[in-house]
């Protein structure tokens, strides 16, 4: 057990692949894997461990912002000695090339944040995924036919924010759009030696009209989570 995960170090697998939403994370578990054990309920922030074709995998939530995943990811990689994990989630996207539902990789989270400052004094406004993860990824979705955006992205403290100019962010900083876990998640692997990567759906867009269901954004989900689950193995 961790402060804030009652698993036993023996039901987390080595590699875990995390959405923010807990529902979504019980959701995608029930749907994918075979022989699934609940592995945490502390604070509703579900997690399962399963198969899948034959590989253990834990599919876990994080919760909302860079505190929430920061808590999870650094007890997972710590307390837990997991080796590689993978957020998938939603990017409100910038860049004109983006439609709705695309799948974007990201390659580099650009951030003000002051997590790593505050963390461990770096100073840089700039985390990377790691590139082994990214080119396994990258095969999974080539495999699965499945297009992939690569690129620099935005990953924010603030989400309603009345100062952050996204124009900027997209023209100045060549970000592709914003999320808000990706820097603090690099983070923690850089400094815990491990390994992460972060596979994003657009979900909206800043300068176009984006509508999406509830049914489109579900099966965009199953997209990211199956890139995943054949990418790692």
């Amino acid at each position: 057990m961790s402060t804030h995960i009652e698993a036993k170090k023996e039901d987390i697998a080595k590699i875990v692949i995390m959405p923010g939403d807990p529902n979504r994370a019980r959701f995608m578990a029930n749907k994918f894997l075979t022989d699934i054990k609940e592995i945490n309920t502390v604070r509703a922030m579900y997690g399962y461990t399963g198969n899948y074709k034959g590989k253990k995998v834990t599919i876990m939530a994080h919760g909302m912002g860079m505190p929430s995943i920061g808590i999870y990811s650094y007890e997972l990689y710590k307390d837990y000695d997991v080796d590689v994990i993978v957020r998938v989630g939603s990017v409100g996207a910038y860049a004109k090339e983006l439609e709705a539902l695309d799948v974007v990789l990201v390659t580099e989270s650009y951030s003000d944040s002051s997590y790593a400052k505050v963390q461990n004094n770096t100073l840089s406004n700039l985390n990377y995924p790691n590139i082994d993860v990214n080119n396994k990824l990258k095969l999974s979705a080539n495999k699965l036919n499945i297009k992939l955006h690569e690129g620099r992205i935005y990953s924010s403290d603030v989400f309603y924010s009345d100062y952050i100019n996204h124009l900027d962010m997209y023209k100045k900083n060549h970000c592709l759009g914003t999320e808000m876990e990706s820097f603090a998640l690099f983070h923690n692997a850089k400094v815990l030696n491990k390994k992460a990567a972060c596979l994003l759906t657009v979900s909206n867009h800043f300068f176009k009209d984006i509508d999406i269901s509830s049914k489109e954004r579900e099966e965009a989900m199953d997209k990211m989570f199956i890139i995943a689950l054949e990418s790692l193995w």
